[in-house]
């Protein structure tokens, strides 16, 4: 399930890495008891946590000096979660609090909408659009002990192999009943019309920490699922760092 917000702010100035805002207005706008919770267990699967969500870029119109874009008018973006729970607060604390706070600045809530899932044709693979980058990476460690994170890119064998890997890992912290491996065994994501400037270095600032170098890919990828996973990875995100706004997609026409 996913829904969109729509904002309005005054003279919205914000830096091209503003992710970590967009994280901090949805914590800040769910019940405290619930936004704990996601910060802390979670779901929870193979020595990880999964906090099944993820958000897109905002939509509208800018323009970009330097490091900073400048919006004019209203701007929107998505969230997608399979947890209902978490998309019912949001949207009910939205909807009274008619004002709130991205980064620094104040936005008035224009609308909170609830989108409908996509037509989908499972016989054949299909077709997405990142909405924002989508991270692979493995975390290696240096003889001396010095740990370091790889990043792949789409033409790499393993960007495929550990995006099916990590909807096994969702789909056992939620619970689900059946053998994940078995279930996906012929399953695939690859890139279909993704170039070099597909790529994407992000900054995430979170207030009062060190910055995070995040590299993933945006693109159009063709993804071969079964209909639950397929809906799982709409859902919740492909890859990692979901909650931090990567790997959301949506369905493209042929």
């Amino acid at each position: 399930m996913r829904i969109r917000i729509s904002l309005e702010g005054q003279a919205l100035k914000l830096p091209i890495h503003y992710e970590a805002w967009i994280q901090g207005l949805i914590y800040n706008q769910i019940e405290p008891n619930l936004a704990t919770w996601l910060h802390g267990e979670a779901y929870q699967a193979a020595k990880r946590t999964y906090k099944m969500f993820t958000y897109s870029r905002l939509a509208g119109s800018f323009s970009r000096l330097n490091e900073h874009l400048h919006f004019r008018g209203p701007v929107s973006f998505q969230l997608a979660s399979l947890n209902t729970d978490l998309l019912c607060s949001l949207a009910m604390h939205l909807l009274k609090a008619l004002v709130v706070q991205l980064g620094p600045h104040e936005c008035a809530v224009r609308g909170v909408e609830v989108l409908a899932h996509p037509q989908v044709d499972f016989n054949r693979p299909v077709r997405v659009k990142a909405l924002g980058p989508i991270t692979v990476y493995s975390t290696l460690q240096h003889a001396d002990g010095r740990k370091k994170t790889y990043y792949y890119s789409p033409q790499e064998g393993e960007w495929s192999r550990l995006l099916v890997a990590n909807l096994a890992h969702k789909a056992q912290a939620l619970g689900w009943q059946g053998d994940p491996a078995e279930a996906l065994k012929d399953a695939w994501v690859r890139p279909f019309r993704v170039s070099a400037r597909d790529q994407k270095i992000v900054l995430y600032r979170k207030l009062g920490q060190r910055d995070f170098v995040i590299k993933g890919w945006t693109g159009l990828y063709e993804l071969n699922l079964p209909e639950p996973y397929f809906w799982l990875a709409y859902d919740t995100g492909l890859g990692a760092k979901n909650a931090q706004g990567f790997g959301m997609v949506e369905v493209v026409r042929r």
